[in-house]
């Protein structure tokens, strides 16, 4: 089977591999569409501080079941699923406090171990969530990306009479758009980015108004709006402190940026209005919940979809993720 790897950072190669054989409590999956993530370019140049190398990456996928391990049903077997990329033990404190995504022996699919760029992949049966008829086969990868915004509003609780501002416009923070305007029913959602183009994409996918941070501060364009959530989803370490001065009093700001560079933020400013911070990583089990909402039409993912490329044409699509923001947004690679 064809799969794509990372031998090392900064090497690319679509290989030739065996077809995997599910082990106990595996299902195997023929992989039919799987889309990029920013964090597959970050393993690619070995900018990821958890990748391990060889990896076959891709944690973005969907495909239908061809084979069952020992323990699993075998009527599973012709099951369309879309693939959750968190692995956890189960037993460990944040697994039984309801957050596996942080789990102490937290394995990430495409990461820690192989993913879904690939013909097939064995993954835990647990993982494979049966998609509806009602969301096609060629939206259906996107699932995964939702849930991050899914896993950031469980924390952030939104309520219609928030008044929400997400910085950024780029995958990540159009898909929480489309949670607080479908979703939750905010009634103004509040953009910022420095592309016009990614501006516009954040107006398609139903942001109220639009502002270009690159030259003029926010704080002057918002004429006194303090925002009671906001959401980091361009993932600086500068926007901490800007968010934090910008917000209202109560306001609830979550976090979904890794970088390792530090900030700068007072005690004072967070306890004088006495704001929540909240960080987010991957989801805890938050794809029950993203295939309703797509079951439902509450978000609407074909607008996030700008490219379908086949999968041996992968490093055109990961350098047109990473390289066109103004006319790229989520590249889906078509494998079967």
């Amino acid at each position: 089977m064809k799969s794509v790897v990372i031998a090392k950072p900064g090497e690319l190669v679509v290989a030739e591999r065996d077809q995997p054989q599910p082990a106990a409590g595996e299902v195997l999956v023929k992989v039919q569409y799987a889309s990029i993530c920013g964090s597959d370019v970050h393993i690619w140049h070995g900018h990821n501080p958890f990748a391990r190398y060889p990896r076959v990456i891709g944690h973005e996928f969907f495909g239908v079941i061809t084979a069952t391990g020992e323990g699993v049903e075998t009527a599973r077997i012709g099951e369309r699923v879309a693939v959750d990329p968190v692995v956890s033990c189960g037993h460990c404190y944040p697994c039984s406090v309801g957050r596996p995504n942080v789990c102490s022996e937290l394995q990430v699919i495409g990461v820690h171990r192989d993913g879904g760029f690939s013909e097939y992949a064995a993954v835990p049966a647990q993982n494979a969530y049966v998609v509806p008829d009602a969301i096609p086969d060629k939206l259906a990868s996107l699932i995964e990306p939702f849930t991050i915004a899914a896993n950031i509003c469980a924390f952030l609780q939104p309520q219609p009479g928030d008044i929400a501002l997400i910085f950024g416009a780029g995958p990540m923070g159009l898909t929480a758009i489309q949670a607080l305007k479908g979703v939750y029913n905010l009634s103004k959602v509040i953009v910022a980015d420095r592309l016009p183009e990614r501006l516009k994409m954040a107006q398609e996918n139903g942001a109220d108004v639009v502002l270009d941070n690159s030259e003029i501060p926010l704080a002057a364009q918002l004429e006194g709006i303090r925002p009671t959530l906001i959401i980091d989803a361009a993932c600086h370490p500068g926007i901490l402190a800007e968010a934090v001065a910008l917000a209202s009093p109560a306001a609830r700001i979550g976090l979904l940026g890794f970088s390792g560079e530090p900030c700068t933020v007072t005690q004072q400013s967070l306890t004088s209005k006495e704001l929540s911070l909240f960080t987010s990583r991957l989801n805890s089990h938050r794809f029950p919940q993203v295939i309703d909402w797509m079951e439902k039409k509450l978000i609407q993912p074909e607008k996030l979809v700008t490219h379908y490329l086949p999968l041996a044409d992968v490093e055109t699509a990961m350098t047109l993720f990473e390289k066109d923001p103004r006319s790229c947004c989520k590249v889906i690679l078509t494998v079967n």
